[in-house]
């Protein structure tokens, strides 16, 4: 049985290494129209998730609806837990609302914090990627190799 499973790997082996093998990089010239020339702001592809104006609505509705409308609810939320907890002074179901109100607190603390973090990244990913895509373009069409003039 091993003598034949030998052979058997032997032919496997063999079929592979008579296959072509290569090497493609994404955006080489192929078939195909030809590629596009360098970066230039608002040209190219458009692949990304989101466009320059979903970017800003989606930072807008973070700044005019969720994080108002989180902090009135947090309000809400913290009077009538306040309200319960009095009601049960004395009791240890106080003790506990204490605890819920206070990790209640910290979750929306994070949860606020989170928000403004995300319309922040909203508002600047727009410049950071043309900014950063424009000056890698810029040094890469100013550089030289080493190996030009060889």
């Amino acid at each position: 049985m091993s003598e034949e499973s030998g052979q058997v790997w032997g032919r496997g082996s063999a079929a592979v290494s008579d296959r072509e093998v290569g090497t493609r990089l994404n955006g080489a010239p192929g078939p195909g129209p030809a590629p596009m020339g360098p970066f230039v702001p608002g040209t190219g592809p458009q692949d990304f998730a989101s466009t320059p104006a979903e970017k800003t609505a989606a930072a807008n509705t973070i700044e005019t609806e969720l994080q108002p409308n989180t902090k009135k609810a947090t309000e809400h939320a913290d009077a009538t837990t306040e309200a319960a907890r009095k009601g049960f002074d004395g009791w240890e179901t106080a003790a506990g609302l204490k605890t819920v109100a206070d990790t209640w607190d910290q979750q929306v603390k994070t949860l606020m914090g989170r928000l403004a973090g995300e319309k922040t990244a909203l508002r600047g990913a727009n410049s950071l990627i043309t900014g950063n895509d424009t000056g890698l373009g810029g040094q890469f069409r100013t550089s030289r190799s080493k190996l030009n003039g060889l």
